[in-house]
């Protein structure tokens, strides 16, 4: 059971890393077509082709999921639920806290809350696919806790 919640962990942590990662070199590289709507709104629609994105790290949940199930992988429940517990905290601070996407958190205005809105700005402050910066999400750089 502690190999289990110690993988849960250290998944979740590792998947920081991932969304920095798939942002930088993926979203922002080769596959940019699906995630400039997040930049720069080009329609009329509450989804963005960039919602997109979550479908690829929920069938690899699932597919963890589905190993562990099938007794082919017994540690694949705690790395799915960990790919899938961070992509509810993803969703959470990303569409619900930064985006407004349903109008909620509203009044977050704690050191951490208010330094992921000012490391997102930053990030959004860049319409186009090059000179990016703050790709992460949960993990803040340490300048934007500065006031």
């Amino acid at each position: 059971m502690l190999l289990h919640i110690i993988v849960f962990i250290v998944t979740f942590c590792i998947m920081e890393f991932m969304a920095w990662f798939s942002h930088k070199y993926i979203m922002h590289g080769f596959l940019w077509n699906l995630h400039a709507d997040h930049h720069k709104k080009d329609h009329d629609s509450w989804f963005e082709r960039n919602d997109a994105f979550f479908i690829f790290y929920a069938v690899v949940s699932v597919g963890f999921f589905l190993l562990w199930q099938n007794d082919i992988l017994e540690i694949g429940l705690a790395i799915g639920l960990g790919i899938f517990a961070y992509g509810l905290a993803y969703f959470t601070v990303h569409d619900i806290f930064i985006h407004q996407r349903f109008k909620l958190f509203r009044n977050a205005n704690n050191r951490y809350a208010k330094a992921v809105r000012r490391a997102h700005k930053m990030h959004h402050k860049h319409i186009g696919k090059e000179d990016g910066e703050c790709f992460g999400m949960l993990v803040v750089p340490f300048k934007y806790f500065k006031k």
